[in-house]
């Protein structure tokens, strides 16, 4: 039996598996695949809300689409230009294509079955999803009217021919394919019908006699109503077909305007060659290899599918109407010493030091940190970083006004945040004509580090008050994403973080830091020495232990790290919400190293790192830390991240004892990962949610006047 357990379930026996050499290394891209069946086995799972079920179907697709667009072009591109560069685990990237190519087919036809069973589900609960032959005569007068007034004007059918060449259909695109003949004669036509993504996917039909929810796919629509595209022609036969395309970016390396090289990068992006193209099962002969030639797709990059093409369209279908089918309500708190002083955060902030654990606690105090000090006359500068956040941020909005009240506002804004360069483009615009100072960094790494400081005049003196997060200053992703928020006035912890900035902006390396470790300098060293600090305790004799939690752990040196420390005898538990290219619980390798996922409500996203100090986890002696950065290549050797210690015993007990144990505890939605690299879900009654324990209990740290003692370390109403 797997035991998810980590908090409190003994370590299992380990297991004999050959792993010399590169073996030693799960593969970073199938391990990626591993963390999407996970995805997708939430849309199976019938303790999940329906309509949630739904949105995991949605989320295994979306996911999908960007390991294709970025990851699978990466393998495709290096083996054009014949680069047998092999991965860490010694495969090719033919023989990761390959590998690639069985799991994502099986994956897909799993999607399918999983939205049979949705279908079936949705049905059971009135909601319906028809196809065109089950649209009653008295529909059809409504949908004429729908089709004419919102979608007709905004399609534009093409005829293939020597006059009309294959039209140009962008990553992501969606089409019709068309065979049609001319009523009385026999001339026959060949069309094209490319869907604007402007235009819905599923369009709602009045209600049932019964109340049902009733919906028509956009497909179904257009082929009902494609003698108002072709008048005089009836339909032969049809297809759909979907493409996805290389969505990586280049950018020269002396690049002299970076936005404009981003703006000319963003359009190259769009026009990028075919990865993978999703066609209709059925798809007419002729059609097919019309298609398939003038876009150049190979035969391996083709997905014959029976069903839906386009899964992440799914996310339409959450309806709000029926909140009996979605997760229940949740409100995150404010923070009680917040409240205490009416409001004030630099009040809060004087107190003591504040973490707060979103979504649970509100991430509107991170925005209104901003926002006070937009409109405190004695603050005189605020620095900003800014990786994502959303098209009318808030955040965004206070920099603006802030700079605009004649305040020195100076904001990092990262235009290689992949899929959000063209909107950081705009917002790096707005910040300038409000009088903002924009800087972009380096243009060979990513300022990936979350830090937001405020300086303000008091008694005669400047005080910094500084904010770090493991998330983006994005408020919603903020409500699903599970991350922190450290609000200090530390005044060594300021300091650092100045320099962090002035490294940013002037390209001057510190000379020293008194707090922080930072990417690309030291931050993987200080992980590193940290693993050999529980190594020296576990030969002298004393305890020693790891815990850390990330989304992702594949550098290969620090993976070695942590099994160096296994064989010394450190026991190591991991909370890896994604890729992981480490083996844990081998016999001679692995056997002190556990490692588990979490996959729920929501998205675990925080970074947290704690080191033993000679003790067992957890302990208040323990070396803790928050972090920006995942334990990957591109994160410790080539991005601008930050390592915080956590000084504070309030926060420190809040992450040790609160945070890390109930991830550690967790069984309701835990999945083990074993030395082969599969992932084996924890079952059985009595199940421990941390999401639950969250969403019921206050943390430690922003507790105020009430103080911490009541707020409990480890606890919910167990099912």
């Amino acid at each position: 039996m797997i035991d998810a357990d980590f908090l409190n379930g003994s370590r299992p026996e380990p297991v004999e598996i050959p792993v010399e050499g590169p073996a030693r290394f799960i593969n970073r891209e199938l391990s990626w695949l591993a963390f999407n069946w996970r995805v997708l086995e939430e849309a199976d799972n019938e303790s999940v809300p329906l309509l949630e079920r739904v949105r995991f179907l949605a989320i295994s697709a979306t996911n999908l689409d960007e390991f294709f667009t970025v990851r699978v072009a990466g393998l495709r591109e290096m083996c054009v230009e014949g680069i047998r560069q092999v991965s860490a685990d010694g495969l090719s990237p033919q023989a990761q294509l390959e590998k690639i190519n069985d799991d994502v087919r099986a994956l897909m036809i799993r999607q399918q079955s999983t939205w049979v069973k949705l279908s079936a589900a949705l049905k059971n609960e009135s909601i319906l999803i028809l196809g065109k032959d089950d649209v009653l005569e008295s529909d059809r007068d409504a949908l004429a009217r729908t089709f004419i007034e919102q979608v007709f004007p905004i399609l534009t059918p093409i005829a293939l021919d020597p006059a009309h060449p294959f039209p140009f259909i962008g990553s992501g695109g969606f089409a019709l394919a068309l065979q049609l003949k001319r009523k009385g004669d026999k001339p026959r036509l060949t069309a094209l019908l490319p869907v604007p993504p402007q235009i819905p996917r599923f369009y709602r039909l009045a209600d049932g006699e019964d109340g049902a929810l009733r919906f028509l796919p956009l497909e179904a629509l257009l082929e009902m109503f494609v003698s108002e595209l072709f008048p005089g022609y009836r339909l032969q036969g049809n297809c759909a077909f979907r493409v996805l395309r290389d969505s990586d970016l280049e950018v020269e390396d002396e690049a002299e305007d970076l936005v404009r090289e981003f703006e000319t990068a963003l359009k190259r992006r769009k026009r990028g060659r075919v990865i993978r193209m999703s066609i209709s099962m059925d798809a007419p002969s002729e059609l097919r290899d019309t298609i398939i030639r003038e876009t150049g797709v190979q035969p391996d990059e083709l997905i014959e599918t029976e069903g839906l093409i386009g899964f992440d369209d799914l996310s339409e279908l959450i309806l709000s109407s029926r909140p009996d089918l979605l997760w229940g309500p949740f409100t995150p708190r404010v923070p009680e010493r917040v409240q205490d002083n009416g409001g004030d955060i630099f009040a809060a902030m004087r107190q003591k030091d504040m973490l707060l654990h979103h979504p649970y606690e509100t991430f509107n105090t991170v925005v209104e940190f901003l926002q006070q000090a937009a409109h405190d006359p004695d603050v005189i500068a605020i620095k900003q970083t800014l990786y994502r956040t959303s098209r009318d941020s808030p955040i965004v909005a206070a920099l603006c006004e802030a700079a605009e009240l004649g305040k020195s506002v100076t904001a990092v804004v990262e235009l290689k945040a992949r899929f959000d360069e063209a909107a950081n483009i705009r917002l790096s615009r707005t910040l300038e004509r409000a009088g903002a100072t924009v800087v972009y960094g380096f243009i060979d790494w990513k300022t990936h580090a979350k830090i937001s400081t405020v300086v303000r005049r008091e008694n005669g003196k400047l005080a910094t008050y500084t904010h770090f997060g493991t998330g983006n200053y994005h408020p919603i992703t903020a409500s699903f994403y599970t991350d922190l928020s450290l609000f200090t006035c530390d005044k060594a912890l300021g300091r650092d973080a100045a320099k962090v900035f002035n490294y940013v902006s002037g390209y001057a390396q510190p000379e020293s830091l008194e707090a922080l470790a930072i990417a690309p300098l030291t931050l993987k060293s200080t992980l590193l020495e940290g693993i050999e600090a529980e190594i020296a305790h576990a030969k002298a004799g004393r305890q020693a232990a790891v815990w850390a939690k990330m989304n992702a752990l594949i550098e290969p040196e620090v993976i070695d790290a942590l099994y160096k420390a296994s064989a010394a005898g450190v026991e190591i538990d991991l909370v890896v919400r994604g890729i992981c290219g480490l083996r844990p619980g081998v016999k001679g390798l692995s056997e002190n190293i556990r490692v588990k996922s979490v996959i729920g409500r929501f998205l675990e996203h925080s970074r947290i790192c704690c080191f033993g100090n000679g003790s067992k986890l957890p302990n208040s002696k323990a070396k803790v830390y928050i972090s920006s950065a995942d334990w990957m290549g591109r994160n410790l050797n080539w991005r601008v991240e930050t390592l915080v210690p956590i000084k504070n015993k309030t926060v420190h007990a809040q992450i040790i004892e609160q945070i890390m144990a109930a991830n550690m505890a967790d069984t309701a939605q835990s999945w083990v990962l074993n030395g082969d690299g599969e992932y084996l879900r924890h079952k059985g009654e009595n199940l421990f949610s941390c999401h639950r324990f969250f969403m019921e209990n206050p943390s430690l740290s922003g507790r105020g006047a009430a103080g911490a003692k009541d707020a409990p370390r480890l606890a919910h109403a167990r099912d």
